[in-house]
């Protein structure tokens, strides 16, 4: 059975622009919605054969909880990749779309990006929504998703299930070079699944996007690109490259090394100048929880 996940009707938040440009137009921010506020997880890993109690499930519902609860919703909940456990099933989207369904009735706007452990076959095949009739990349999944003081640009970097690295491909660059151009009213924030591979620690991840740097020429020389967001390496770290920040965002479902890292979510508050993101451990005590980072945007 197919799920669907937007708060509103697809016409309202979907438009044509320019050449073949699709965008998800800012749904209406008032009393109910904090135009300011996104929330950004990433790796969910959910199974079709996790137990209801089990940690990884929980951990998302924990989030799902949350977000109903709000008396003002956010502008926006992105989910950055890896949705699926290991190799994208049907039962697999299945169960994260039962998770996340309650965001759907409570009016939340969900936005999905595909990591290295999903399918998009099976994606779209469960969450029917998600297709696009006249996509803008063909068999890339890519959005547009516009709030008052930033755009952010969710990118598909999913090359085959199952193989590490990520790619975007000369396609989906010449699109985001034109959707940036046509979209430069506010700053710009990059969301996809896979790190930058540009060289230091930890942004030299070998298992990163391949083509790092032919998609930084592109956005460096775009002064209203401010950030580029990402997950993939189960962490949570800051860098900067070109004046963009590089922000490596926790795992809501698992992290490789605990005695290194934990598993949460980050609340993001934007201002036109920049923003204030602030980790939310799964861990009520984990010392990260509640730690804020205040990024200015380069000139």
């Amino acid at each position: 059975m197919p799920v669907h996940l937007p708060a509103h009707n697809r016409r309202q938040f979907l438009a044509t622009v320019g050449a073949g440009l699709v965008a998800s137009a800012s749904p209406a921010f008032g009393k109910t919605v904090d135009g300011t506020l996104v929330y950004l997880l990433n790796d969910t890993h959910i199974g079709e054969r996790h137990p209801p109690a089990s940690q990884i499930p929980t951990n998302l519902k924990t989030v799902v909880t949350e977000l109903v609860e709000l008396k003002r919703k956010p502008a926006a909940v992105l989910i950055n990749g890896d949705l699926a456990l290991y190799d994208g099933q049907p039962g697999d989207y299945r169960h994260f779309a039962r998770i996340v369904e309650p965001l759907r009735a409570a009016k939340v706007d969900l936005h999905l990006t595909l990591g290295n452990h999903d399918n998009r076959e099976a994606f779209y095949e469960v969450l029917q929504e998600e297709r696009k009739n006249d996509p803008p990349v063909e068999s890339r999944h890519i959005s547009i998703v516009s709030t008052p003081h930033a755009n952010f640009f969710l990118l598909d970097s999913l090359t085959q299930t199952l193989l590490t690295p990520g790619t975007l491909g000369t396609t989906q660059r010449n699109w985001l070079a034109d959707a940036l151009d046509a979209h430069a009213d506010r700053p710009a924030i990059i969301v996809a699944h896979h790190n930058p591979r540009l060289g230091g620690d930890p942004r030299h991840f070998p298992g990163g996007l391949v083509d790092s740097v032919e998609l930084w020429q592109l956005l460096a020389k775009r002064r209203h690109v401010k950030a580029y967001v990402h997950g993939h390496v189960h962490d949570r770290a800051y860098a900067t490259h070109a004046g963009i920040h590089i922000l490596n965002m926790p795992a809501i479902s698992y992290v490789a090394n605990p005695e290194l890292s934990t598993t949460g979510w980050t609340v993001a508050r934007l201002r036109p100048d920049g923003m204030t993101l602030t980790t939310r451990t799964t861990d009520p005590l984990h010392p990260w929880n509640g730690e804020q980072r205040t990024l200015a945007w380069r000139d």
